[in-house]
């Protein structure tokens, strides 16, 4: 027997009166929560956050439910009321294009909202922009407008020349039939598509997510293929792969910052890890589901999801450490000092016995991954000048091949010695960030270096905050 739907109480507020016309609506033409998501690409639980009116829906996704019904635009104009609703009759401005999210909302907000659109649609190109008001937000652009208003190379190549779109249908039997041919390569077809996942990975942390998303997407729709026919361990090893590439499909829109759509493919990798059954890439699956929820700041699922990967990992292994690790992030989102710091500790203390796990699963967990988290953890505490000593430590001991990851932290650092009260350093420490930034693409970097902008506002004077400001400035399209 079904589960009896939730009650809707669309008079409660004008989120709940879209989310009880979009649950109508989609009963009405027949989809399931499972259905609308998969066509949408979020994740069922999301979508019955937004009938319930629990979660408000950014713009791009209002207008992809509405493409996806048939509503010829009205759930869209619903959305637009309510948010003028809620914006106490506002409405939404536009920006630098002519179809994309409203930018009078947060930049944080909007790394999600545009990077949808982004990812549905192969003109728009997700950039960080400045407004009038000086404000930094994520905006989609048309490819055109983007090399006419003079971005940078480097940010237009990394951001721009590899759009993260759906996977290509028309590429996939192409791929097929050469991964069938893996012999001329002196191997077999799962061997093949291994190192293809190696190499989209070194890809990755080298130019960053856009290039490596329509492949890895690609991909994992010629495993599907491949299993059709497959029997036995090359079944289930396909299946292993497809849940390893669904992962990594999650951790590319999580570095993007669409966190929508970074849930969804962890969903899909937690779902297939049990049918593998590989308790070990369970649990990091969860595990990453924990560091998720920590980037997006969500103080009631962080801890929680951390705790469950603990409890499926095998005691005392490295896995165990892992969700410790993240677990330790979560208690200080919570404002819980002593329990963050014991946590850390305790990772501290076990990396000597995790060393030698056999598991290929959180090999990257070092006393430098482990020094990063502290920090982060710090200046969430606000204990800005311990957070950059720590983070700028760890840097320096990180492996060279850390591309992406040392302009995370570096972006991390200079926000910290801002909160420090260090404006010279942090401006220092933010043009390399930039660097990194231009180079890869990196969602997660611009949104650091966003908030680092925001930061360095009262020393704007400053020759070298100054500077940082103006290079950060002139990789950024403009609102006309």
């Amino acid at each position: 027997m079904g589960q009896r739907p939730a009650e809707l109480t669309p008079e409660e507020s004008p989120w709940h009166r879209w989310g009880a016309e979009l649950r109508h609506t989609r009963e009405a033409r027949g989809l399931s929560l499972e259905k609308l998501g998969q066509r949408v690409h979020v994740t069922r639980s999301y979508l019955s956050k937004l009938e319930r009116g629990m979660q408000p829906p950014s713009r791009q996704i209002a207008a992809s439910c509405d493409r996806e019904l048939n509503m010829c635009g009205s759930l869209l104009r619903s959305w637009e009321r309510a948010y003028a609703e809620v914006q106490g009759g506002s409405t939404p401005r536009v920006h630098v294009s002519n179809s994309a999210p409203d930018v009078s909302r947060a930049p944080a907000d909007l790394v999600t909202a545009v990077s949808e659109q982004a990812s549905s649609d192969d003109a728009g190109i997700c950039v960080p922009a400045r407004l009038r008001d000086g404000t930094v937000v994520f905006v989609a652009l048309d490819r055109r407008d983007v090399l006419r208003g003079g971005v940078g190379i480097g940010a237009a190549a990394a951001l721009g020349m590899g759009t993260p779109a759906a996977a290509d249908s028309s590429a996939v039997p192409g791929l097929v039939r050469r991964v069938r041919s893996a012999a001329a390569y002196g191997g077999t077809p799962v061997e093949h598509l291994k190192r293809l996942r190696r190499l989209l990975i070194d890809s990755d942390n080298m130019l960053g997510p856009a290039r490596a998303i329509k492949e890895t997407r690609d991909h994992i729709e010629v495993i599907k293929e491949l299993r059709r026919e497959a029997k036995g361990a090359d079944r289930h090893d396909l299946m292993e792969l497809q849940t390893q590439y669904a992962e990594f499909a999650s951790w590319l829109y999580q570095d993007l910052g669409d966190f929508d759509r970074a849930r969804f493919w962890l969903d899909r990798a937690f779902d297939w890890s049990h049918t593998v059954g590989d308790g070990d890439l369970t649990s990091y699956v969860m595990a990453r589901k924990a560091q998720l929820a920590g980037e997006t700041r969500d103080l009631v699922d962080v801890v929680d999801l951390a705790e469950a990967a603990q409890r499926l990992a095998r005691p005392r292994s490295r896995l165990a450490a892992v969700g410790r690790t993240y677990e330790s992030y979560g208690h200080a989102l919570r404002g819980d000092a002593s329990e963050s710091q014991r946590a850390i500790d305790d990772v501290h203390g076990a990396l000597d016995r995790v060393a030698d796990d056999p598991t290929p699963w959180g090999v990257w967990l070092n006393t430098q991954y482990v020094e990063v988290h502290r920090a982060q953890s710090l200046e969430v505490l606000g204990k800005h000048d311990q957070a950059a000593d720590i983070f700028m430590t760890a840097i320096k001991a990180l492996p060279e091949d850390f591309h992406r990851d040392r302009g995370v932290y570096l972006a991390r650092a200079a926000v910290a010695h801002a909160g420090a009260g260090v404006p010279e350093q942090a401006a220092e420490v933010g043009l390399q960030a930039l660097t990194v930034a231009e180079d890869t693409g990196s969602g997660r970097i611009f949104k650091e270096l966003s908030r680092l902008d925001k930061a360095l506002l009262p020393w704007q004077r400053q020759p070298e905050v100054a500077q940082f400001r103006a290079a950060f400035d002139a990789v950024l399209p403009h609102e006309a």
